[in-house]
């Protein structure tokens, strides 16, 4: 049996601790204690009182600020645990990062490292830990959410069972519920922005195609959803996939967005509010981005009044036994469900899931190797399993023909 450490308070994270928990309440994983960390200390404590009361598991708790490496290699150090599940901002990756490596202690995340001062997403810091995991003898699972995460394990399971090659590849994210807010976001509205207002980038024919932010759009009608507009956007897993699956000729993701949410995002970048550049305000530096963060509502605030199902899965073409094909993998997770389960809606519910299952499958040996690794790099069948399992049931399905756009 084994313990965590879980740095980080949010709804993902209260989500992968409430599954843990879950876990060891029925002797089913190899969870046995769980300390959860997190700068703000009353977060953690309300996370553990639910757990408490949902599944009769106690956990620890403990105020950590993931940035200063030495606070949290002394916390390593006092606890003692045999994994790291950071599940904090995608800044502190690398300080947590060196944490581990200063302690030997295997680490997992659900997000790659951008600079705060950039909005930057790509793999190149962590993958240039790998050689140092690799002769600390531990190992690092990078994107353990659902996407990336659970897209990139579809893509390795259809690759396995249904396709001889794989040529083009589609990520499909629809959230179709409603929170009831004019306007909000449904993870950290600092990531959520800054990614949305980058440029779109996807992979084709050997290099990338880079194309202004939310200029592409296509209707799609989603299973249980109905017909959303998506939108073109760039998205970490496409970079791991090409890395590791270079076969694909293609690879695009598309995320959802109602006209209401562009409406205002379009009124707050005009109005400087998503700026990324410190500005002076009242003799103090500030950044927009952040001071909007700060009021606009906690995403996991929104589990309550969010209503309505996410849709997320992969659509790949290719060859196999010399005859094209297609084929759609996805999941469809009901908000209330999600809120009724662990207290989260259900975008937090579609990763600190995957989270848990990534954790458990490194925990068990089932997923194992010295160095930083992502998920398309290990046997999908497991993590498919646990999905079945634990609450994020996939289906699969046989299209007439490629999509035609």
């Amino acid at each position: 049996m084994s313990k965590v450490l879980v740095i980080g308070a949010g709804g993902v994270s209260s989500v992968a601790v409430h599954k843990m928990a879950q876990q060891i309440a029925d002797g089913s994983g190899p969870f046995s204690d769980i300390l959860l960390a997190s700068r703000t200390l009353e977060k953690c404590e309300s996370i553990a009182l639910s757990v408490k009361k949902r599944t009769d598991v106690d956990i620890s708790v403990e105020q950590l600020d993931a940035d200063d490496v030495p606070a949290t290699v002394a916390l390593i150090e006092k606890s003692g645990p045999d994994l790291v599940v950071n599940l904090a901002l995608p800044y502190q990756d690398l300080p947590i990062m060196d944490a581990c490596l200063a302690t030997k202690t295997d680490y997992l995340d659900t997000a790659n490292y951008e600079p705060r001062d950039e909005a930057k997403f790509e793999y190149k810091w962590q993958w240039d830990y790998h050689e140092r995991f690799k002769e600390a003898g531990i190992m690092a699972l990078l994107g353990s959410g659902f996407d990336p995460g659970v897209t990139s394990v579809f893509t390795c399971w259809l690759k396995k069972h249904h396709f001889d090659r794989i040529d083009t590849l589609d990520i499909l994210d629809c959230n179709g519920g409603d929170h009831g807010q004019h306007f909000a976001t449904n993870f950290n509205p600092e990531i959520n922005i800054r990614e949305i207002t980058a440029p779109a980038r996807h992979w084709e024919d050997g290099q990338w195609v880079e194309t202004p932010a939310l200029s592409h759009k296509q209707a799609f009608d989603f299973e249980e959803v109905g017909e959303k507009n998506m939108y073109l956007m760039y998205h970490e897993e496409i970079e791991s996939l090409k890395t590791h699956i270079p076969e694909i000729r293609r690879i695009r993701f598309w995320m959802t967005f109602g006209d209401a949410y562009l409406t205002h995002l379009e009124v707050l970048q005009n109005v400087g509010m998503t700026s990324i550049e410190e500005i002076e305000y009242q003799g103090k530096k500030i950044v927009p981005l952040q001071f909007l963060k700060a009021v606009l509502p906690e995403p996991a605030s929104l589990g309550e009044t969010t209503k309505g199902k996410t849709n997320i899965g992969v659509i790949a073409t290719g060859v196999k036994n010399g005859e094209q094909k297609t084929v759609y993998v996805k999941n469809i997770c009901s908000h209330e469900a999600a809120f009724q389960e662990t207290g989260n809606q259900g975008v937090s519910y579609t990763t600190g899931v995957p989270a848990m299952i990534g954790s458990a499958l490194m925990l068990s040996n089932k997923w194992r190797g010295d160095g930083v690794f992502n998920m398309e790099q290990f046997d999908p069948d497991p993590f498919m399993d646990m999905l079945n399992a634990h609450g994020l049931p996939w289906k699969v399905e046989q299209l007439d023909a490629p999509l035609d756009f």
